[in-house]
């Protein structure tokens, strides 16, 4: 175990320290209202954090508090990693982003599109091309997720028991195939959708490696990059350090949920969503990226490659609004592209959130976030553990404290 610490003063950063106490001021109103439990938030730049701020409870019944060590479930900011990791395995030329899904999970060798119709009777063709690697890392496979309810295929998702992306009590594999056996929801390549994708490309890792995704990522990216907590289950050491999870009232406040079966190895590795971590670990990943592909002497990807996976892969003049499903003709994602696991800022003009060009990272669905700004040399990372029932406005509000602060 490492504590994150703060290593320099906000000045010498070139950031406002009065700007950085309204930033935790704010975030502290979050949970004298009762919509946070409490949270930890760490601002660094050119790689030193100059802010670190852990406030509230991570166990509002016992009170205990959030601590440097505290550990969050990531939730979807798992995805970024699990595309390191595939990529990882692109440079080791196992893997290409061209290649055919199909070509090493056999069940998705002829994929069938929807064209009409409610579930369960729903309509489908024959896809017009195969599902390829790249498509998982960039969300426009066809995949989808149950809980959108805005698409019959949607439906059919839930009709499998996939409401939580996992049938109980099955395995990836057994989940994966599952995914196969469903219609997509529109042709390979021709439209973004948030899915699935991460597991089946999670699923594809264990196959090419030979090793379980777990244990692949511990071996190949956690211990060389010393990201000592981080992992797919809390150990018996780990556990008293592992924050409650919390879900949103329809009153606006926050009561105890269940969260995810981290306590022994689970049955089901999921790559979309089943790492935990603390914020120690989530800097050394950021840094890891910001300075890309090598972070204290150890290189995991080349800088090539990290430029790749960090720019936007959608096609020109589009972001993840125009280009996206109906689900996300969202003003949030105006302005904002994707690129391989990543969500990256093509337009700061158009942007909802002030960003910087290029800017580019991701969040989990218990309220955590992070991004990393290149231009600025910034690393930006929140983490709480609340489950939203509604739009909040916690990441918009971080956005624009951050950048207030900024003096260079």
């Amino acid at each position: 175990m490492t504590r994150l610490r703060q290593e320099i003063d906000p000045g010498d950063a070139g950031l406002d320290g009065k700007a950085l106490d309204r930033l935790d001021g704010h975030l502290a109103q979050e949970v004298d209202a009762g919509r946070l439990p409490g949270f930890l938030v760490a601002v660094a730049r050119g790689g030193r954090v100059a802010h670190l701020t852990a406030h509230g409870r991570r166990d509002v019944a016992a009170g205990l508090p959030v601590a440097a060590d505290t550990l969050f479930r990531f939730y979807s900011m798992t995805k970024p990693v699990t595309s390191v990791a595939a990529l990882m395995l692109v440079e080791d030329g196992r893997l290409a982003l061209d290649d055919p899904v199909a070509r090493y999970l056999p069940a998705f060798a002829e994929p069938r599109v929807y064209t009409g119709g409610e579930a369960p009777g729903v309509t489908t063709r024959p896809a017009a091309g195969p599902i390829r690697v790249r498509h998982l890392m960039t969300h426009t496979a066809g995949l989808t997720f149950a809980f959108y309810h805005a698409h019959p295929v949607d439906a059919l998702y839930r009709a499998a028991g996939l409401e939580s992306s996992v049938r109980p009590g099955a395995d990836l594999a057994e989940t994966v195939d599952l995914y196969a056996s469903l219609p997509l929801q529109f042709e390979p390549g021709t439209q973004w959708n948030y899915s699935v994708a991460s597991n089946v490309l999670g699923r594809l890792i264990e196959v090419v490696d030979g090793r379980p995704l777990d244990t692949y990522c511990a071996e190949r990216i956690f211990g060389p990059l010393g990201m000592t907590d981080a992992g797919f289950e809390v150990s018996d050491e780990q556990a008293s350090r592992l924050a409650e999870l919390y879900g949103e009232t329809d009153a606006g406040g926050i009561e105890p949920v269940p969260g995810l079966p981290l306590r022994g190895r689970p049955r089901f590795l999921s790559g979309s969503g089943g790492m935990v971590a603390s914020a120690y670990d989530q800097h050394r990943f950021m840094e890891l990226l910001r300075r890309r592909g090598e972070l204290d002497g150890v290189r995991l990807l080349r800088p090539e490659t990290v430029d790749l996976m960090t720019r936007d892969h959608l096609p020109a003049g589009t972001d993840l609004r125009s280009f996206g499903s109906p689900a996300h003709d969202l003003p949030g994602n105006a302005g904002v592209g994707f690129g391989l696991g990543v969500s990256v800022v093509t337009d700061p003009a158009r942007a909802e959130e002030p960003s910087g060009l290029g800017t580019y990272g991701w969040t989990g669905a218990a309220t955590t976030t992070f991004w990393v700004d290149p231009g600025a040399g910034l690393t930006v990372q929140f983490l709480t553990q609340v489950r939203p029932k509604t739009s909040q406005t916690v990441f918009r509000d971080l956005k624009r404290l951050v950048y207030e602060a900024l003096t260079d």
